[in-house]
């Protein structure tokens, strides 16, 4: 009988504090770290638009390119990552330049450049290279979401 008892009261228990966390235990995610490794121009313009929509809302924005993702970032990118898309007629790398300018972070994966053969100066102005440790931390940060695309 004393180990029902203690069995129900601790379930009892664990339904409370569960229920603390979802009701408000823990703070909302005020930092998004969008990571595009698609190499499909419109899954990376909705990677973007969805990124922006978080920073008008508030938040913080990290993007992580990697792979054809990172192509974006490029100085001189392949024709789909500025090729205007329909409805606004905007392209992954303008509306990523546009993020960049309310204050975003944007990097490429640290193992971009070296299997590019390439050196940092292909990049645009204000996008640097991750290092693994760094985007591991923020990745793994207090209050962050993480979007993949």
């Amino acid at each position: 009988m004393r180990k029902l008892i203690a069995t129900i009261a601790l379930i009892v228990f664990s339904l409370g504090t569960t229920h603390s966390v979802l009701a408000g235990g823990h703070e909302t995610p005020t930092k998004l770290v969008t990571v595009v490794t698609s190499p499909e121009p419109q899954t990376q313009l909705m990677a973007f638009v969805l990124t922006m929509q978080a920073v008008q809302q508030g938040h913080e924005a990290h993007i992580l390119l990697c792979g054809p993702g990172g192509d974006i970032a490029l100085k001189e990118p392949p024709e789909s990552a500025v090729a205007p898309q329909a409805p606004q007629d905007m392209s992954p790398q303008g509306l990523m330049q546009q993020i960049m300018a309310t204050g975003a972070t944007v990097q490429v994966c640290a193992i971009y450049l070296p299997n590019k053969g390439a050196e940092p100066d292909v990049l645009l102005d204000g996008i640097t290279v991750a290092t693994p440790p760094a985007m591991a931390a923020t990745m793994l940060g207090e209050h962050v979401r993480l979007f993949s695309f």
